[in-house]
This record gives structure tokens, sequence and C-alpha cells, in this order.
């Protein structure tokens, strides 16, 4: 009988934010996490068959400073079965967990998109008490009632006349966690340079974030005869570029991705939207040149197809002409497809340039250069996404930052009036005393 060989792929990932010292001897802050997450491997051991020697889980505490940290956070965050984070005020709050957050999401969604099926794998536990109005969107959609605890899982580990519920609640999460692992199988993912991953949580005190995107795209009905049909369906809305490497639509995989971002999105085709309505979407027409807080942030995806359309080109170029600087645009270009580096794929992309000369020069002069040059694979347009979102809300955000009204000169001489009393007006004559 052979020894079965361990599974080093953790079976969950405490996710939590670290808390900061108060004093020189207030000791270890994070140690009651430490000790959650030892109880937890303990009792996960004993409901399942893991051999001796598997990684039951993984905490950051488990890492020396400097050894390569942010690789074995990629790493593990890649091949764990379930993403367990401690939802606190803190956490909420920490770059680094929504960094986690945003990356097993990511995982998750490029999971569904390959036709995994319930996927979910997050079993959020609650340490200190949190309002649910203090949620981020990115966050709502989780089931609450697997908080356990109503207010944490931190007052019943610090309380002795609590042990008894501390155990039961414990117990409780470790079985949730062995059920989502064996019931999602979600599978290996790739690791994700933790540097250039963006967090799943908006900033404290940032208002809701909006994003508006639009698809510039052909239907299987519209498309050219010659063109491979199987990437397109009904409405623009299902047009799906990464066909090899996805089963779900490009539009609905990047809601989901700019959802978990934490922002609001609504989606729309070039093509249900009149040049009017066009303009409301996303034109400065309607979100107002001079009031762009009026407006929304927008990205525009773009296939070389819908090229082949001598009107939708000339509604392109119109549009290009006059898009204020928070709109962006993605141009996906599989290079699985072969017809996009023929000669007719070429042709629209040179075609391309002729109709959005605005818009992708806009791109290659900053950071987002890739998101116009063409995007090769599924992996690189998640790469891609969030920082077009970034970039599009700053560009947003800078034109609608208030300007102060100008004060208006007030002439030397008159500074230097005594006789004048503070904030009164020469020339308004004497109004006597108050």
């Amino acid at each position: 009988m052979h020894e079965r060989v361990p599974d080093n792929r953790p079976h969950f990932f405490l996710s939590y934010a670290h808390t900061p010292p108060w004093g020189p001897d207030s000791g270890d802050p994070d140690h009651w996490v430490h000790v959650l997450y030892r109880d937890l491997c303990s009792h996960i051991m004993a409901l399942t068959d893991l051999p001796a020697g598997s990684t039951v889980g993984f905490m950051d505490r488990e890492m020396r400073s400097g050894e390569g940290w942010p690789e074995k956070l990629s790493e593990n965050l890649a091949t764990c079965r379930v993403f367990v984070p401690l939802f606190s005020p803190r956490y909420f709050s920490s770059e680094m967990c929504g960094r986690e957050w945003f990356a097993f999401t990511e995982r998750i969604l490029h999971a569904k998109a390959a036709g995994a099926t319930s996927v979910s794998a997050i079993v959020p536990a609650l340490w200190t008490r949190v309002e649910t109005t203090d949620l981020p969107d990115s966050v709502r959609r989780i089931h609450m009632e697997q908080l356990g605890a109503s207010n944490g899982i931190y007052g019943l580990i610090k309380l002795n006349r609590r042990r008894d519920e501390y155990e039961e609640a414990v117990y409780g999460l470790a079985e949730r966690i062995v059920q989502v692992a064996r019931e999602s199988r979600l599978p290996l993912g790739r690791p994700r340079d933790y540097e250039s991953t963006p967090s799943a949580f908006k900033p404290r005190g940032a208002g809701p974030r909006h994003i508006r995107l639009t698809v510039a795209a052909p239907t299987r009905d519209t498309v050219p005869e010659y063109r491979d049909r199987t990437r397109y369906g009904e409405d623009a809305l299902d047009w799906n570029p990464y066909s090899a490497e996805s089963r779900r639509p490009l539009p609905a995989l990047a809601e989901d991705l700019i959802r978990a971002l934490d922002y609001r999105v609504s989606v729309a085709s070039f093509d249900d939207e009149d040049t009017g309505d066009q303009s409301s979407a996303l034109s400065p027409e309607a979100t107002g040149a001079q009031e762009p807080e009026d407006g929304q942030p927008g990205i525009l995806l773009v296939d070389l197809w819908a090229l082949t359309d001598e009107e939708r080109r000339r509604r392109l170029k119109t549009f290009d002409a006059s898009s204020p600087a928070w709109v962006s645009a993605i141009v996906p270009r599989d290079r699985a497809d072969p017809q996009c580096f023929v000669d007719e794929g070429q042709g629209l992309a040179d075609e391309l340039e002729r109709t959005m000369p605005t818009i992708l020069d806009r791109a290659r002069r900053s950071d987002c250069r890739i998101a116009v040059a063409g995007v090769p694979t599924l992996k690189t347009f998640t790469n891609v996404l969030p920082g077009v979102v970034a970039y599009t809300t700053r560009k947003f955000l800078r034109q609608a930052e208030p300007r102060l009204p100008e004060i208006p000169h007030v002439p030397r001489e008159r500074l230097m009036d005594t006789d004048q009393e503070p904030g009164s007006d020469a020339g308004d004559g004497d109004r006597g005393e108050a």
C-alpha cells in the first residue's frame, strides 16, 4: 500500500488586517488571530483525511520578513482551496487585504469563464463587529449569513465565560471551509504579481465610484460572412473574442472585474444608442466638459470587425473627435484568432488608427498603451483592465476637481486705509453704526 503524498495546496488562506502595536509593551497585536488560525487547522485535520505533512492553511504570519513574501502570498492565493477573510473595520481600509481579495476574486472569475460551476470559495468570518452599511460594494454580494458570531470571534476568544461559544463558532467555520473546499473544487490559478495587484476596496472616505462600459462590436447577423461567427451572439454584449479561453462574453467578465474593484458599472452596446444617447453615455455633450462631475468616466471595448460597418465607423470617428479625457478604450486582439493577423485583420487595425486617433494617442501617452495595442489573451485583458479603470477615473476626477472662485484684486492703498472698516466697501456711503 502506497503512502499518500501530502497535498501542498492550503485548504484555506486566512486574510486579515494587521493591527498596529499601540505601545512598546503592547505585545503581539495579532496573537489572537494566530490562535484562531491554529484552532482552524486542528479542526480541519480532524474533519478531513489529509495525510501528515499536508499544508492545512496559510497565514502570512508564517513567513519571515524579507523572504520573498509577495511571491509567497501570490502563490498561496493562486492555489488555496478557500479564501477566509476576517471582517473588521480595519480590514476594509487595508490595501493589502484589498489586494488579496481582488487576486482571489479574479481567480474565481477566470474559473467561471473557463466553465467551472459553483466556485464562490469565499467564506467570510466576523472578527469584530462591522455594520452592513460599511461594507464595500465589492463585498456586499457575499452571503452574510456565513459570518457566524454577530459581534465577532475576537469578543468570544477574549472572554473566558464565552469559551464554549468560541469553540462552537470556530468548529462551525472549519466545517464550512471543508464543505466549500469539497464542493467548489476551484481550479488552480496562476500567481498574480502582488505589487501590480489593485485593491478591491475604495479608499476611506471616497464616495461611490462609477464606470460606463460601452461595447462596439457586431452581432452574429451583422458581422461579415467571412468572419468566424462563433465569437459573436445575438447582441454586441455577447461578444467573446477570447472564445478559446472563455465561455463567457467579454463584457460580462469585464463588468464583474470592475465590480470587484469596488465600482458601480453600467454596460451598453454602442449600436443600441443613437448619437444623442451615445453622448449621454460618454461624450462631452452629455458629461459636460465644464461640469464632468455630472457624467461618468467611460471605457470603450472595441472589436476590429466593428469597423466593417460604414455607419458604425462614422459614428466612432465622430465620437472620437469630441471624446473627453476621461474616456479610454481597450482593443482585444486574440493571438489565437488567425483572422486578426491576416490581411483583413491588419487592414482593420490600420482603419482603427484613422477612425479613433484621439483616444488611441491618449492611451499611448499613458501607462495604458497596451490596452490599445491589441490585447492578446484573456489573462492580459484582466491584468490591463484595472489599470485602465484607475487611469480613466483619475482623469475624470482631475477634471472634476472643484475650483475656488478667484479672489478679486484689492489695491494696496485700500488695504492700507486704516479708516476703512474690514469688509466694508468704499462707495457704499456712511451706513452708521450697527
